[in-house]
Order: structure tokens, then sequence, then C-alpha cells
């Protein structure tokens, strides 16, 4: 980890890596509204292969619609958070599975994901840019 400070660094870093850990089992539970509060109203996801996605709301339709038919487990592994006063990024390396409710298809997607956060007028990080590098690794059922 890179900072410019001590102990305010060290919390900022923990809020952060706290927030990446809510979005992980807020995604897991459905939970559209709990992660709409870690975004920025104006957050901007970059996803290869598609055009940029911009707004929360955007953001809540697409995710909502692909609940309605799958569940979505992921984890991460931080590779690297740098913090300034008002700023940070996060480098993580995310594995992501969209697992079907009934029929469907199973996708599992892995890659590096780069993060900007900002602190905001209310104390709280919320990430402003997201660029996505999953790609997909398998289409099959995983083994039981």
């Amino acid at each position: 980890m890179h900072n410019e400070g001590t102990e305010q660094a060290s919390a900022a870093a923990t809020s952060i890596l706290n927030n990446i850990r809510l979005w992980q089992d807020a995604t897991a539970a459905g939970d559209v509204d709990k992660l709409l509060d870690l975004m920025d109203e104006e957050v901007v996801f970059l996803v290869a292969g598609h055009p940029p996605m911009k707004g929360r709301e955007l953001f809540a339709q697409n995710l909502r619609n692909i609940l309605q038919t799958h569940h979505i487990a992921s984890s991460s592994q931080i590779q690297e958070i740098v913090l300034q006063t008002d700023l940070a990024y996060t480098w993580s390396y995310l594995q992501v599975e969209i697992i079907p409710k009934q029929a469907g298809q199973y996708m599992k997607r892995a890659g590096n994901v780069l993060s900007i956060w900002r602190l905001q007028a209310d104390g709280k990080w919320r990430i402003s840019r997201d660029a996505n590098l999953l790609t997909l690794e398998t289409q099959n059922e995983p083994e039981a």
C-alpha cells in the first residue's frame, strides 16, 4: 500500500477495503440499494468491448436485470492501494461467477480491475471510476 500519511491513510485504506468486501457481499445478496451507496452518482464503469456505463441508475438497472435470473459470487485479491487526501485507487485481481438460478448459462470471468475512489462530503469513500478487464474463463458448470 502506498499512501500519503499515517493514521488517516490507514483509516482510509481500511474503509476502502471494507467497501470492497461490502460490494461483494451486497452483490451476492442481490442488495442493489447497498451497492448504490458505495458509488458516486456520476460513476463510470469501463468494460472492454462495451460503451462506458455512466451513472448509478444505469448500473442498478443492468444489475437488477441480471439478478432476476442469476446469482453472482465474487472474490478479489487487492494488489495495490494508493491514497491521497481525497482520492485513491485500487488495483485488484477479481474473479466473478455468474450462476443461473434455474436454467441458463454459467459464466466465470476473471482479470484485473482498476478502481478510482473519491472521499465524499459525507466522509465516505465511493467508487468514481472503474476499469474492468475481466475475461471469460469458462462457460462450463463448476464440477461438484
